[in-house]
């Protein structure tokens, strides 16, 4: 019997016990054992089914500053943001008949093809990286997506290093 169990989950973690691993504002107080205890809490093959992993720090006094300062019409307001999802998961959707997160691992060679040079690089990256096959598959999805939003017919160069960029956190 085969539940349907299609959820999208998003979560999020402080990279130690004290929440200031790594920040440039303030210590942590943790030791490296406790870090890596901590950090180890989510195990590998969990790790390994989330599709992004995004670290993001601490805004700096400066950053703020600016983001305070910017105009609204500087940035991409929610609308046009979510006009440029729904037109990316049309696309997706006309394409393979399903959003790329969904695309089996036949479809995916069709769909997420890329030149020989690139192959070579995505190569290279998941044997540095020591990553699984579970993640090859997952980057050329996530790298046809940042296409998509792109609008770019093929997958590049920039949009595979954005991808292979999501999956820092398998490097152990």
């Amino acid at each position: 019997v085969r539940l349907p169990a299609r959820f999208q989950l998003l979560a999020a973690m402080n990279p130690c016990p004290c929440g200031y691993y790594g920040d440039a504002e303030r210590a942590c107080r943790c030791t490296q054992e406790k870090v890596k205890q901590y950090q180890q809490r989510i195990s590998g093959p969990m790790f390994d089914r989330i599709d992004m992993q995004v670290e993001v720090a601490r805004l700096s006094a400066d950053d703020k500053q600016q983001l305070l300062k910017k105009r609204t019409s500087e940035t991409l307001s929610s609308q046009k943001l979510r006009a440029q999802v729904v037109e990316c998961r049309a696309m997706q959707m006309e394409r393979s008949g399903m959003i790329n997160a969904r695309l089996e691992q036949n479809a995916i060679q069709q769909v997420c093809a890329l030149s020989d040079p690139d192959k070579a690089l995505l190569n290279e990256a998941m044997t540095r990286l020591r990553l699984s096959t579970r993640a090859y598959f997952k980057i050329l999805k996530i790298a046809r997506t940042i296409a998509d939003l792109a609008t770019s017919e093929h997958i590049t160069r920039s949009h595979l290093f954005e991808a292979i960029n999501y999956r820092r956190f398998d490097v152990s």
